[in-house]
């Protein structure tokens, strides 16, 4: 039995969620399907990170109103506004520290360069080889891995219907809807969301479009319970770095150092030749971490296109299909930019501009 909707979104991430429920409150009848569990993929595997200081220029308009959405959500999300800042060692690190935070700044982040003696009176337990700092006040850090509880509950209370375990086999299209073979039957809908993540592509390839996405492999790792170090997020001038403290004493530890594997193969793995660099600049940067044990390393796929701004608009060339995803730092402003999705879906004008899908890629 083929079961039909208005709208079918492939990928049940913080994006695909966030436009379902957008919908749902203009009446669209819409489904949600995931190949596996709801905010399992990127959105559930990420470090949490929520810092304005790590976003590109251009998309700070869209971090800011996603952290507005992240501290809606509060604790259903273990949503904190820390603070955080970044941390320069050298004098080419200084310089690049002051040259980034200065265009957020003028961007509208409040960041704001800290002198040596503020940083330690804050976190004493930082490295004292610090030759420069920058703060910004809106920082903070929300639990990844509560993403697919809090959008279950939201879907249900806004009866958006799902399907998690639901793998998409085929995807296609006559004259008036679109038709989805899944491993859990059949799906008619007249509209079509690709919110796939990094399987965007071969998605697409179902409609015979090419989508240029590529999958990052970023490492995540967690240690043992600690003693209170740090009251911010913390991070490096050249991006490599983010620890946070959580409330249960544990230490979490990114920056986006990449494992192996592919998306088609699974999850990927940790890579030595990675993960050893990483906890090496996060131990420069907090020395206690000496005495840490780390529990637990993983990976997870972020996907991206050659300017590493978003897919988020019309899918090129095939009526009535959209797609959306490929965020560099995409947790941040996913909740965001998945309701800008749902009134463009809706044919409204999105309070900020979409990202054309079928664009010029120029390689940065």
């Amino acid at each position: 039995m083929t079961s039909a909707y208005d709208l079918a979104i492939v990928g049940g991430g913080i994006m695909g969620c966030s436009t379902a429920l957008r919908l749902a409150e203009n009446n669209m009848k819409t489904i949600v399907l995931d190949q596996g569990d709801l905010g399992q993929g990127a959105s559930g595997v990420n470090a949490g990170t929520l810092s304005l200081q790590i976003k590109r220029v251009k998309l700070m308009p869209y971090a800011l109103k996603g952290h507005r959405e992240w501290e809606a959500m509060g604790e259903a999300v273990g949503f904190k506004k820390t603070g955080g800042y970044t941390l320069a060692f050298t004098e080419h690190e200084a310089e690049l520290l002051h040259e980034r935070q200065a265009l957020k700044a003028n961007a509208g982040a409040p960041i704001k360069f800290v002198s040596n003696n503020a940083l330690r009176a804050a976190e004493q337990n930082l490295s004292h080889k610090i030759l420069a700092a920058s703060y910004c006040s809106e920082d903070g850090y929300a639990n990844s891995s509560l993403t697919g509880q809090y959008y279950r509950v939201r879907l249900k209370q806004n009866e958006v219907e799902y399907r998690e375990q639901c793998c998409v086999t085929l995807i296609t299209r006559n004259n008036s809807c679109f038709e989805l073979i899944t491993t859990l039957g059949n799906i008619q809908a007249k509209r079509l969301l690709l919110s796939a993540g990094a399987w965007l592509k071969p998605i697409a390839a179902y409609l015979g479009v090419d989508l240029p996405v590529r999958a990052r492999i970023n490492t995540v790792s967690v240690t043992e319970r600690m003693p209170h170090l740090l009251s911010s997020i913390v991070g490096h001038a050249t991006g490599l770095l983010t620890i946070k403290q959580k409330t249960n004493g544990t230490i979490l530890i990114g920056g986006g150092w990449q494992g192996r594997g592919t998306p088609e193969e699974g999850r990927g793995n940790v890579s030595a030749n990675t993960l050893l660099p990483n906890l090496s600049l996060a131990q420069h940067v907090l020395p206690e971490l000496a005495n840490a044990r780390v529990t637990r390393s993983w990976v997870g796929f972020e996907a991206n296109v050659p300017d590493f701004y978003p897919l988020a608009g019309a899918l090129p060339g095939i009526d009535n299909a959209f797609v959306l995803g490929c965020v560099r730092g995409g947790y941040t402003i996913g909740p965001y930019i998945g309701r800008l999705m749902g009134d463009f879906i809706l044919g409204q004008e999105p309070e900020l501009p979409l990202f054309d899908p079928g664009r010029e890629f120029n390689e940065v």
